[in-house]
């Protein structure tokens, strides 16, 4: 997990696909922190996503950097407590012009079930689960 966390933070952005109804739904995202030893994101409750996300929590991201990329599968679950969020929130201090951990809106999200594959055009995959 520590590795896809480095990789994820280095890239700087990654892409999050969920599902609309029929309609697959890509956006970039910027936010990776561990605590309690699980990989969280974070968005706000008001925007699609945590809409798309609370009706299918299956979701995959992808992320390029250094000629190697990344694909995670996972099932993201949110994680209401205060500790999370502030967490999120102390890693990216920027993000509290627009976000608060008792705001009622900023969302965190532990990715479960995650299997997470490396890849590369001059090396064979590397498959991490966590």
């Amino acid at each position: 997990m520590e590795k896809v966390f480095e990789f994820l933070k280095e890239a700087g952005t990654y892409y999050i696909a969920t599902c609309d109804k029929d309609q697959p739904r890509v956006r970039p995202f910027g936010t990776v922190n561990i605590f309690e030893g699980k990989l969280y994101i974070q968005s706000g409750k008001v925007k699609p996503f945590a809409k798309q996300i609370e009706k299918n929590p299956k979701t995959e991201i992808c992320a390029f950097k250094n000629g190697e990329w990344i694909r995670i599968e996972a099932t993201l679950i949110e994680d209401d407590r205060t500790e999370p969020r502030k967490s999120m929130l102390d890693a990216y201090p920027e993000l509290r012009a627009m976000y608060n951990e008792n705001d009622g809106n900023t969302v965190v999200y532990y990715l479960k079930d995650a299997t997470a594959v490396i890849s590369s055009f001059t090396k064979a995959p590397e498959v991490i689960k966590f």
